[in-house]
């Protein structure tokens, strides 16, 4: 089975290293990046499932960033991750494609669980993904019996 890939995108580096630092000790795989552009060219070199997006940040925000990767990278889950929420912001981002929604500063057990959960949802997707193209190359018997006749 897959592990479980994720990045943590934020503007503060100081939550970026203590927060690798906390999964990578409970065996995590974690990349990160200090920016939107920075996430966006991981994203194209990593396999990746889930981000962990900060929603405020110089350049580039979050919801931006958001838009881009459900755009590009439509199967990566995205979980926002604010100290500024508002019910507006966690509306705009569920309606962009995000997963969920996490409000800074978080309990690290809180965005495992989380993280696990759009992993979950990711590797669901792949599998229906799977079904749905094995199915298209697969003939049923009344095809294989009409191509005979």
């Amino acid at each position: 089975m897959e592990e479980m890939k994720m990045m943590l995108v934020d503007d503060e580096e100081r939550f970026l290293s203590t927060t690798q630092k906390l999964l990578s000790k409970k065996g995590y795989d974690v990349l990160t990046a200090s920016s939107g552009a920075e996430a966006l060219e991981k994203l194209r070199l990593h396999n990746i499932h889930v981000v962990i997006l900060d929603v405020k940040m110089p350049g580039m925000d979050g919801m931006e960033t958001l838009k881009v990767i459900k755009k590009t990278f439509p199967l990566v889950e995205v979980i926002m991750l604010t100290g500024h929420a508002t019910v507006e912001s966690a509306v705009d981002g569920l309606k962009s494609g995000a997963t969920d929604y996490l409000m800074k500063p978080t309990d690290v057990k809180d965005l495992i669980r989380k993280a696990e959960t759009a992993f979950e949802k990711r590797q669901v997707l792949e599998e229906k993904i799977r079904v749905a193209q094995t199915r298209s190359f697969m003939k049923s018997p009344r095809e294989i019996i009409r191509d005979t006749e």
